[in-house]
């Protein structure tokens, strides 16, 4: 049975996208590194204080989504039959929650920004590192592997498929958004499968 969210719940989640969306604006306008919580605070209409009870840093603001797409990607990997191999089973499942879809202008600025600002690289690391222990398992199960066996073949081909998905990112910056993000990356990862050939 789905628990529909309290009033509390979704007044919460509203105000999160908000101040969200005013700090992205921001962002957008001036640069991540020049804008400061202060001025997200008054654009939001918030205290400084309020604004610590949503986020923890300004870097959770530009990648607090990608940390729940992680628990999305470990949702759709979880409904891929175990009978599909590991890498379709990943390209599966981030097909099917859109972490291959751009939207046209906006992506582009916001990944530019996220490439070049260093204390952002360094969070989407943290982040990815979260969505390798979420999908982990899975792909242990998907060859077999005991959890009493120590096998790193399931956290190398999840890592691997992590950098494949960022290498395809930053080419797709490189390209000035114009290629196609998904067929980077399943170029990405037929070169890597190619190379252990």
């Amino acid at each position: 049975m789905t628990v529909e969210p309290s009033l509390w719940q979704r007044s919460r989640q509203a105000a999160y996208r908000e101040i969200a969306a005013v700090a992205m604006g921001l962002f957008l306008d001036q640069g991540f590194e020049q804008t400061t919580i202060d001025q997200i605070a008054a654009a939001a209409g918030i205290s400084r204080r309020s604004f610590f009870r949503y986020f923890g840093t300004k870097e959770d603001i530009v990648l607090g989504d990608l940390a729940q797409q992680g628990l999305l990607v470990q949702e759709a990997l979880e409904a891929v039959p175990l009978s599909v191999g590991p890498w379709e089973a990943i390209r599966s499942a981030l097909g099917a929650v859109d972490a291959l879809a751009v939207e046209e202008g906006v992506t582009l600025r916001i990944a530019r920004m996220m490439y070049e600002t260093p204390s952002l690289r360094a969070r989407s690391i943290e982040k990815h590192l979260h969505w390798q222990a979420l999908l982990v398992p899975n792909i242990r199960r998907r060859l077999g592997v005991d959890d009493a066996v120590p096998d790193p073949t399931a956290d190398a081909i999840v890592a691997s498929a992590i950098a494949c998905l960022d290498v395809a990112g930053e080419t797709w910056l490189r390209e000035g958004g114009r290629a196609d993000l998904a067929d980077l990356y399943d170029h990405t990862v037929a070169g890597l499968k190619a190379s252990f050939a």
